[in-house]
Parts: structure tokens; sequence; C-alpha cells
């Protein structure tokens, strides 16, 4: 039995749910925009009151691979509706800058021309400073989970830390192991 796949699914106030038996998709509106998700056939779900449930038909291995995942994408359905989806990047290094651009994110990374990631509708960027450790904090948000990833992942793609001192843009928390310079050999 699926841990993750039997836990039922609390459905907050101001969310409704609906299922259409006929192509299996279910679709979450809350507060901060619609969201729709395929289910496998394989997977029936039952809405009870507040709660969510998924239940699959038979205990074939492709039914037991979509039953968690099912449940999480769901989950994340309701979480995006709520309270939303977001992901910090920093940005690290001398003369790098970022600024917003209307909606889109506009990054001066070193290269010779700037570089510009446009905002998906769903998407929104916000660009603060640190005070802390004086680093320019990209803040990526949405609704829906997976867009809110690629996207970050995107705007790192643009310039990737560096292994010497760690110059580029790197999602916050993350750790970044240097490597040690070229040293000049001592004379014998």
């Amino acid at each position: 039995m699926s841990r993750i796949g039997i836990r039922p699914i609390t459905i907050p106030s101001g969310v409704t749910v609906t299922v259409d038996e006929a192509t299996n998709l279910v679709t979450i509106k809350g507060p901060k925009g619609e969201l729709a998700q395929p289910i496998s056939r394989l997977l029936t779900v039952k809405q009870e009151g507040t709660t969510l449930t998924l239940e699959r038909a038979n205990d074939l291995r492709e039914a037991r691979s979509q039953h968690g995942l099912a449940r999480t994408l769901l989950n994340n359905m309701v979480d995006g509706v709520t309270k939303g989806h977001s992901k910090t990047l920093e940005i690290i290094g001398v003369g790098y800058r970022v600024s917003l651009q209307g909606k889109d994110l506009l990054l001066n990374m070193g290269y010779s021309h700037p570089v510009t990631v446009a905002a998906p509708t769903g998407i929104t960027f916000e660009v603060k400073a640190d005070e802390k450790t004086r680093a320019q904090q990209v803040i990526v948000s949405g609704t829906d989970k997976q867009m809110v990833g690629q996207i970050a992942a995107d705007v790192r793609k643009v310039r990737k830390p560096e292994p010497y001192k760690g110059k580029g843009i790197r999602y916050q928390g993350e750790v970044i192991k240097l490597k040690a310079g070229k040293r000049a050999s001592a004379k014998k």
C-alpha cells in the first residue's frame, strides 16, 4: 500500500474541486487561481465533505506507481491555489545585476548583452536586495509548483555558480562546494 497515496487531502474553505468522470480531469479553483490535472484511469478520485481521497482499481505495478504521484500532484494544486509556491534565487558576484522590466526579468550577468527572461502567465518575479549578504534576490512565485521550479531553474541556468569563487545565480540556502585554485609550487 502506498504510504503517501492513502493519505486524505484536506480541502480548505474557499476551494472547490470538480472531477470530470469522462476524462478523469481534476480541476481545483481557489482564491489565487485555477489549476487542472488529468489523473490516470487506474485511479478514482472521491470527495467526501472537505477531504479528497484517491483509490486504485487494482494492485498492478502501474496503478501503484501512479497512486502516490497523483496524490502529491493534487495536494500541490490545493496548496498552490490557497497559498501559492515560490523559490528564491540569490545573485552573487561583483557587477552582476538584476532588475524588472515590466513583468520580465532583466539579468546583467557579465555577458556582452543583458539576458531577458520572460514571465509566462501565472508567474511573477520580485527583486529585492538582502542587506545581510549584499546579494540581490529574485523571488519566483506562482500557483503551479512545477512551473515555478522550471522557471527558477531557467533563471539559474543563465549563470550557474562557478566552483572557484561561487559567483553566479544559486538557490537560497544552496551550498556550493568550492575547489582550490592554482597555487604556485614552492621552490625546493
